[in-house]
């Protein structure tokens, strides 16, 4: 009797109610989808940033003299930088580019897709240099301590940094998009809010005959707190639901080219799936502690 009469209660509130409610609904799906939006921004980003440090080297530049007399690296300089490179800790391997090497990477892979770029470069372009792949890229101070300094090195260059700067640009994203939701959310409590307080208000009657008869505080105002729950719930739903059609409608088609060349980490459905408890609990707790906390403020019935 006692959980029929809570869910009519429910029920009648929601549809007396009806445009708050929805707008509740509306704005909290909104919130909790920019919050998805940047808990799978804060995934994509820690998953390319390991698909570049895989990759990441570290190269050290030659000077003019190494690089145009000694093409074969066997002089004294040359070969000695090369030996104590592959003797270093946590180097995994040293490859030798001389000038020639250089062109050659630089026409077929740094400019494959822009010929006009490619007939620009000539051996005098670029200097010899050592590329070096490390089993932990925070060992790059090492390289850099040991060898810049050395005689014959020009100067050395690490990827890491490159890296990094991109993904200070996904950070700003994701930053963008929980300053974003943070506003929704305060918009969603203080709809939660007016809800619970109007909810309460016209139905101020029903509670006060209820309280004579022996109702407890608590009885009298579940259905309003489930309310509130109740439509937070729903619009975490439509939050998921944006989540999955936005990934697989838009950002699959417009990120397809990155996600080919390996340049970006795909952003699976069971990376949805997996951050979609989250948005129903945040969503689903928000709402019932705002009730909670506005029935014992406003409400003295």
């Amino acid at each position: 009797m006692r959980a029929s009469f809570i869910a009519s209660e429910v029920f009648t509130g929601l549809r007396r109610n009806v445009t708050m409610t929805i707008a509740m609904i509306l704005t909290t799906a909104i919130s909790l989808a920019l919050f998805g939006s940047g808990l799978l921004v804060v995934q994509m980003a820690g998953k390319t940033q390991q698909i570049f440090l895989d990759r990441v080297e570290v190269q050290i530049f030659l000077t003019d003299d190494i690089s145009t007399s000694d093409p074969g690296c066997q002089g004294e300089i040359c070969s000695s930088l090369r030996n104590d490179l592959v003797e270093t800790p946590s180097v995994v391997s040293v490859e030798y580019l001389n000038r020639d090497d250089a062109v050659k990477d630089a026409t077929e892979r740094v400019f494959k897709d822009q010929p006009e770029l490619a007939a620009l470069v000539s051996p005098d372009s670029f200097p010899a240099s050592f590329k070096i792949k490390l089993s932990d890229p925070e060992r790059f101070g090492v390289i850099n301590d040991e060898f810049a300094t050395r005689p014959g090195v020009e100067s050395v260059l690490n990827q890491r940094e490159l890296v990094e700067r991109l993904f200070s640009v996904l950070g700003g994203v994701r930053n963008g998009a929980f300053a974003i939701a943070i506003v929704q959310a305060l918009a969603a409590i203080l709809l939660i809010a007016n809800m619970v307080q109007i909810a309460a208000y016209t139905r101020r009657t029903e509670v006060g005959i209820m309280r004579l008869v022996g109702a407890t505080r608590w009885y009298t105002q579940l259905p309003f707190l489930l309310e509130a729950v109740i439509a937070a719930f729903v619009g975490a739903v439509l939050a998921i639901a944006g989540l999955f059609t936005a990934k697989n409608v838009f950002v699959d088609g417009v990120l397809s080219d990155l996600y080919s060349a390996n340049i970006l980490a795909r952003i699976s459905n069971s990376d949805v799936l997996f951050i979609s408890p989250v948005l129903l609990l945040a969503g689903v707790g928000m709402a019932a502690v705002t009730a909670y906390v506005t029935l014992r403020l406003y409400v003295r019935e």
